[in-house]
């Protein structure tokens, strides 16, 4: 790196990646960067990950993003959870919300109280008890103070990389239309420069990849290695369209698992997406086509906006996240599947990381060593996460959910499974994504019913604990009543430009 001059930093690639980078680091470090973004209107993008989580409430922020007008050139709708259904047998549904279910004591969480009032027969399902999940299930929301409800959002992430593009631009990033040629490495094993195919040299400083699942720099370039995950997630094709509404929006996520997979419904103001998941050893292209149109046509969503589009991909990770004087955000640094909405957290999640670790005197090893550690230990926790939904089920009805069912697990997992089995708790470590409620959430929406409770609960009287669930869920209910409904809330804070 030079010290003498701005820093030269060279985007490869636009899309979501591309331009949440360039929008960051041109915003933030205007005076030390120079950015160029490469990018070529002959390349698509993915252009699927519509779902986020309220992580992106982070990055808006810190950008001076209006939400307001966010909303409005994207299309968006709020999310405030995802709904799971045909997971844990064909017919259950259960939510994952966003926020704390019901109040916890600092000894122990709040589902040991409800664990011991379900035990004497006086609470009711565990979700009553969280306010996102019931305005979810209600289709209710609005904005409270002191962000009384947590959310997230539903966006087009076409136009949100269009809306970016003209925030990076203003902040003096420059963009070059074309398709990269070559990448240049100096005698020093970095990359020097890359060479588009009109022979146009573009040096730089920092290299960052977000060229998607080809990887050109870190894998093509660097070869860094992948280390493959399907073992854990066979699920590696997706196929995806989008289609009209026909409905007013719903304030969640569907998930919706089938023989082979799972299909994902995100509702934006003027149109739904829709995919579908699943892995080739158990369902071919062809048959995934014909599930999804005739899923479509179910629910009479037959005006479809684009063409079924074939996403093929393997879930893992690049073995260096960082390498030289290149980092890989986005697909090119790995894929977890969208189940749980975190493509677009784990961009954020690189951004903020290099942010705080941007070089200044050199590539420090130091630097890079922690990066991709932290890079390393979340994507595991996510791994874990989405891997739990899999595995903890009673299905087996079909191969798929049969192999899924007999999966050897990651230790990390298994331990976690069984500390909630046995004890009921849940412990969060090294500010991991997914906190105490998301874990017991799922676990408990897929079967797993802890054996027993923290003491703390036995220290309540009874009629205490009555009173104590009791206030709560009918705090809950008396807020969500006073809520609007989601489509009335948008049409005052954010109806879409047309």
């Amino acid at each position: 790196m030079r010290t003498d001059k701005r820093q030269r930093v060279v985007i490869a690639g636009g899309g979501t990646a591309g331009w949440m980078t360039a929008a960051a680091i041109g915003r933030t470090l205007k005076n030390v960067a120079d950015v160029t973004l490469i990018e070529s209107e002959e390349i698509g993008t993915v252009g699927v990950g519509e779902a986020t989580i309220p992580t992106l409430l982070t990055y808006n922020r810190l950008l001076g993003i209006d939400e307001a007008s966010f909303m409005r050139e994207v299309g968006g709708t709020f999310k405030l959870g995802i709904a799971f259904e045909n997971w844990r047998t064909p017919d259950h549904r259960y939510i994952h919300s966003f926020g704390i279910t019901g109040k916890d004591h600092w000894t122990a969480g709040f589902q040991h109280f409800w664990r011991r009032g379900e035990a004497l027969g006086m609470a009711e399902e565990f979700g009553d008890y969280c306010l996102e999940l019931i305005a979810a299930e209600e289709g209710r929301f609005a904005h409270l103070p002191k962000l009384g409800l947590n959310y997230a959002f539903h966006i087009d992430s076409s136009a949100f990389a269009r809306f970016l593009r003209r925030m990076a631009e203003g902040d003096g990033v420059t963009r070059k239309e074309g398709r990269i040629g070559t990448v240049d490495l100096g005698d020093d094993g970095d990359i020097a420069s890359i060479t588009m195919q009109d022979g146009t040299v573009i040096e730089g400083d920092l290299f960052i990849d977000c060229t998607g699942f080809r990887a050109l720099l870190m894998e093509g370039a660097l070869g860094v290695g992948y280390d493959d995950w399907t073992h854990l997630l066979p699920c590696d094709r997706a196929i995806a369209v989008q289609t009209k509404s026909v409905r007013d929006p719903v304030p969640y996520t569907r998930a919706v698992a089938h023989e082979a997979g799972w299909r994902w419904q995100i509702p934006l103001q003027h149109r739904t997406g829709n995919g579908i998941v699943f892995s080739s050893r158990f369902m071919s292209e062809d048959e995934g086509q014909a599930k999804l149109l005739s899923l479509l046509d179910e629910e009479g969503l037959t005006e479809r906006m684009t063409e079924l589009r074939v996403i093929r991909f393997r879930t893992g990770t690049r073995r260096s996240h960082w390498h030289r004087n290149c980092v890989a955000i986005g697909l090119s640094s790995g894929f977890i599947e969208p189940l749980e909405s975190t493509s677009i957290h784990l961009i954020q999640r690189s951004i903020h990381r290099l942010l705080q670790m941007f070089p200044h005197d050199g590539v420090s090893r130091a630097d890079v060593d922690e990066f991709n550690e932290q890079t390393f230990y979340e994507l595991e926790h996510i791994r874990d996460f989405i891997v739990l939904h899999y595995v903890l089920t009673e299905r087996e009805d079909t191969p798929f959910w049969r192999h899924m069912r007999r999966l050897e697990l990651p230790k990390t997992l298994q331990h976690r499974l069984d500390l909630f089995r046995e004890t009921g708790r849940v412990f969060r470590a090294n500010d991991q994504l997914f906190a105490e409620n998301s874990w017991t959430q799922v676990m408990l929406g897929q079967g797993l019913t802890p054996e027993t409770y923290h003491p703390i609960a036995d220290a309540m009287p009874e009629e205490e604990l009555r009173g104590f669930l009791r206030h709560i869920r009918d705090n809950v209910t008396k807020t969500v009543a006073q809520l609007p409904t989601h489509q009335d809330y948008l049409q005052r804070y954010c109806p879409q430009a047309r």
